[in-house]
């Protein structure tokens, strides 16, 4: 449900913040006030394609964003945000989009960025905006049999097989690519082998090529690393050595110390220290020189292993290295995926063998599930069609035929149906808005307001909207060529429809207009020299003013408040937006 919207600097709107309840909320205004331009910054946060010229002139950019909250039984929705890692707060989303006049678009969900396209996605599941082509679900097959599987009891039934399809689809497809890679599989199995038998002769370890990159300097600067380290040594070995002057200062520290305690102690004790400290030095030194050895040819051998290291990591540790392992470890993972595939590849005949099986299972399955859904299908299409009708007749279109048209996809070589994801049917919705004339699609026949009202007669077919998740339906051009009674037929379905959904309305009749749970005057405004469009949330004497102005022109008038007092009195609440 939108609880709150905010729009800034768009058309002729300056910055607006408004929030909104449940039920029917009806926006009024005359011609030419901006109620298009609402319903056009709430297009644009839908998702609708939209230019810079949307931007309010002398400002750079144009924002809106809806506070919106979602309902727990739309589980539709908590799996989208759930698959891209979006929390909601209580079951509360932000939603944000701006437009720059360089016509860079941008948008947030969460504050976290989102692809128009996945805006689109995810305000499919919300919002059904009726009026305007961009956004009416109306016009989408899938649409079309989603609604009649709702109305027959089959959404279950249906998502059942969409499941079962889909396990059918990957197991053809596993099977397709044993039967296509066996040719390739020989050389494969030979390949990897070979990389395994490689590696297991080489027996890399963990570390090793830093060890032996580390060797190697050694070796290769061995003649100078002895000359220093004797030269180092020489310090600790002859009579003038830091090692012997370090002996003697402290032997004549010691001798003295007793004579002034208080002020040789300390410098007694430090070179205790730097003796001992010397002493270590000069042991180190010793058997560091005394260790260092040169075997003629270990050079070339730590050299020759290096390089056949190296040739490994080059040819097996690219991926596994990508994801942070030393060279040895990508190199003995490359090794331990490559006897899991030579086992997998060596299993195929088996494997092959319970695949067929399993999608003969499956397609045994399949088709009796698809015969199922087709004949609930067929049996509720007429139904369907007949209520629709029904309710269209009250809605001003006497002449109107609606029809549910069911196609099979026909049968393959073997006999068995022909399915796709959610059976073996085409469902499609067919309109005639006059009498002579043959049914087509919607797309192609059916007007903004004409497919407002074949909309509101599903939503009010489908159990008065609750089998339906979408949450927030908006209409506009509803009542265009209607008055009188079907004005009054078409407030009544909307006001039924909202007992189960947040709907938003836009019209210019009184006697639709009365049936709101909150009521919103639109209208422009001229200061400092510039008009803009604002909106009011109206009490209950400035909607009745509102009510007769739709009526006469005149909201003062004394017969139009009366005819508006009437029209309250019988259809309406006097309840404003605000609850007064």
């Amino acid at each position: 449900m939108l609880e709150e919207l905010s729009i800034r600097n768009y058309a002729l709107i300056d910055n607006l913040s408004i929030s909104f309840g449940g039920g029917l909320t009806i926006l009024t205004g005359e011609t030419g006030a901006g109620k298009s331009i609402i319903v056009g910054a709430l297009s644009f946060l839908l998702g609708a394609k939209v230019g810079a010229d949307v931007i309010r002139s002398g400002c750079e950019e144009a924002s809106v964003s809806a506070v919106i909250s979602t309902a727990p039984s739309n589980a539709e929705v908590r799996a989208w945000l759930a698959s891209r890692d979006i929390e909601t707060e209580e079951g509360v989303i932000i939603v944000r989009r701006t437009i720059k006049s360089s016509g860079r678009s941008s948008i947030y969900v969460q504050n976290l960025p989102l692809s128009r396209a996945d805006l689109c996605e995810l305000m499919s599941l919300l919002f059904d905006l009726h009026g305007q082509h961009d956004h009416e679900s109306l016009l989408r097959r899938d649409v079309h049999r989603r609604c009649l599987d709702r109305f027959a009891g089959l959404e279950e039934r249906a998502d059942q097989f969409n499941g079962i399809f889909l396990d059918l689809a990957e197991k053809k497809k596993a099977l397709e690519f044993s039967v296509n890679s066996e040719k390739d599989r020989d050389a494969r199995i030979e390949l990897l082998s070979y990389a395994v038998d490689e590696i297991t002769k080489a027996a890399p370890k963990p570390g090793e090529a830093r060890e032996l990159e580390a060797e190697a300097q050694r070796l290769a600067s061995f003649e100078k690393l002895s000359q220093q380290a004797a030269a180092a040594a020489a310090l600790f070995d002859d009579d003038l050595s830091v090692l012997n002057l370090a002996r003697r200062t402290r032997a004549a520290l010691d001798a003295v110390s007793a004579l002034d305690a208080e002020g040789l102690s300390g410098i007694a004790k430090r070179m205790d220290d730097l003796y001992y400290e010397a002493e270590d030095l000069a042991e180190e030194l010793r058997s560091y020189r005394e260790g260092l050895s040169y075997e003629p040819g270990r050079l070339e051998d730590v050299e020759e292993r290096m390089g056949l290291l190296f040739r490994l990591k080059k040819k097996y540790s690219g991926k596994a290295a990508a994801e942070g392992l030393s060279d040895e470890d990508a190199v003995l993972a490359y090794k331990d995926q490559a006897e899991q595939e030579i086992e997998a590849l060596s299993q195929t005949e088996e494997n092959r063998e319970k695949l067929k099986g399993g999608i003969a299972a499956l397609e045994r399955d399949i088709a009796g599930r698809a015969a199922e859904l087709s004949a609930g299908r067929n049996e509720a299409a007429a139904r369907l069609g007949a209520q629709i009708n029904g309710i269209l007749q009250k809605l001003g279109m006497p002449k109107a035929r609606f029809a549910v048209n069911i196609q099979s996809k026909g049968k393959g070589p073997g006999g068995n149906l022909i399915c796709g994801p959610w059976g073996a049917d085409d469902v499609e919705f067919l309109f005639s808005a006059n009498a002579g004339e043959p049914l087509k699609e919607l797309s192609r026949i059916a007007s903004g307001g004409e497919l407002s009202r074949v909309m509101l007669a599903i939503k009010t077919v489908l159990t008065g909207g609750t089998a339906d998740p979408l949450e927030t339906l908006v209409f506009d051009e509803i009542d265009t060529g209607i008055g009188g009674e079907v004005a009054l037929a078409v407030g009544e379905y909307l006001k039924k429809i909202g007992e189960f959904k947040q709907i938003f309305c836009i019209t210019h009749l009184a006697s639709i207009a009365v049936r709101a749970d909150h009521h919103i005057r639109v209208e422009k405004k001229e200061g400092g020299g510039r008009t803009q469009t604002v909106v009011t949330p109206l009490s209950t004497e400035d909607r009745r003013k509102e009510i007769a102005r739709m009526l006469a022109g005149d909201s003062a008038g004394g017969a139009a408040l009366a005819h508006a007092d009437d029209l309250l009195s019988k259809y309406g609440t006097r309840r404003g937006i605000s609850g007064d």
